[in-house]
């Protein structure tokens, strides 16, 4: 198993616990120097709080952490690629590495709809995508599976 491998797995474990709380399950780790300083996952129904991506959560943590808005040294793990609010984040944060498992065809930002990290700003982080890239597409696809399954029992 690869060092991207075990990181995103961590994500993944991140990405059931809101799968359990009923929250789109994606899950995030933030890792430096190997060992991880900050995780999360999506929490928007539960605080009601359109900021709360795993991504954003995350950031916030390891921010605290490292007491810096800079996260120099920090590679991001991300379940799903990053949406426009959280790969600006990325890039705000000076984040140097972003390793995700699933593109996202309706809100991604690494190239799949739009790439925020094509040059334009002061920062680029290096991504690496697809990294088990099945399991994540795969909690996120039986998320709504299931949702519809319910919405068309009602």
């Amino acid at each position: 198993m690869t060092t991207e491998e075990k990181f995103m797995k961590k994500a993944l474990l991140e990405a059931k616990k809101a799968k359990d709380e009923d929250e789109v399950p994606i899950g995030a780790v933030a890792v430096l120097d190997g060992k991880i300083i900050a995780r999360g996952h999506n929490n928007r129904e539960r605080t009601q709080n359109a900021l709360n991506h795993a991504e954003m959560i995350v950031i916030q943590k390891a921010c605290k952490k490292l007491q810096s808005w800079r996260l120099d040294g920090v590679t991001l793990y991300v379940t799903i690629e990053p949406c426009p609010m959280c790969m600006g984040a990325i890039l705000n944060a000076r984040i140097p590495k972003l390793v995700y498992g699933a593109d996202d065809k309706k809100a991604g930002c690494c190239g799949t709809l739009y790439d925020l990290n094509e040059g334009k700003f002061n920062h680029v982080t290096e991504i690496e995508k697809g990294v088990l890239k099945e399991e994540c597409a795969e909690i996120i696809r039986t998320y709504f599976e299931d949702k519809r399954r319910k919405k068309k029992c009602l």
